[in-house]
C-alpha cells in the first residue's frame, strides 16, 4: 500500500537512482579472489566494524568478501565452488553480465598496464586509445571480464 502523499508514478525521474551501491560477484576460489582483488588491484577489503550487519555471518563463515572502491562502491564475492561459468572460454562472454570497468587517473594507467603483465593476468584486449580515454580488458581468476580505464589527458 502506497502511503505517500505523492501519486504513484510508473517511472522514476532523473537523479533518482544515486549511484551504483555494490556489484556482487560469483567466484570459485574466494581466497585467489582475494588476494587479486585486494593485492593485485589494490581495493580495501572491508574488515570488523566495516562489514555490513547483513554480511557479517557469511563473511564469518568465509562465504564472501567484500571490498570497497575509492567512490565507496562496494563489491562483494560470493564463494560460489561448484558454480562454473557457461564456458571454460574466457572469451565467451557470460550471459548476463559483459564487464566491470575499474575508473584510474590518466597518470596511473601505464603503472596499472605494467602491475597487471607482472601478475600474468590474462589480458583480453588493449590498452586500446579512443577520444575517450584508454581502456586494458582482462580477466579475473574466474573469467569475469574487467576493464581498467581513464578518461583522456586534457
Amino acid at each position: 500500500m502506497n502511503t505517500s502523499t505523492h501519486p504513484p508514478s510508473t517511472t522514476l525521474s532523473p537523479g533518482v537512482l544515486r549511484g551504483v551501491h555494490h556489484v556482487a560477484l560469483n567466484v570459485q576460489n574466494l581466497q585467489i579472489s582475494r588476494h587479486f582483488y585486494g593485492t593485485i588491484l589494490g581495493l580495501h577489503e572491508l574488515a570488523g566494524a566495516e562489514i555490513p550487519a547483513t554480511l557479517k555471518d557469511l563473511v564469518a563463515a568465509g562465504k564472501v568478501t567484500s571490498f570497497v572502491l575509492p567512490d565507496r562502491t562496494i563489491l562483494d564475492l560470493f564463494y560460489e565452488p561448484d558454480l562454473l561459468p557457461p564456458s571454460t572460454d574466457p572469451h565467451q562472454q557470460f550471459t548476463r553480465a559483459n564487464h566491470l570497468a575499474f575508473d584510474i587517473a590518466p597518470s596511473e594507467f601505464d603503472t596499472a598496464v605494467d602491475v597487471l603483465h607482472q601478475h600474468h593476468v590474462a589480458i583480453d584486449h588493449g590498452p586500446v586509445s579512443r577520444p575517450t580515454g584508454r581502456g586494458i580488458y582482462f580477466y579475473d581468476p574466474d573469467g569475469f571480464l574487467l576493464e581498467i580505464r581513464c578518461n583522456a589527458v586534457e
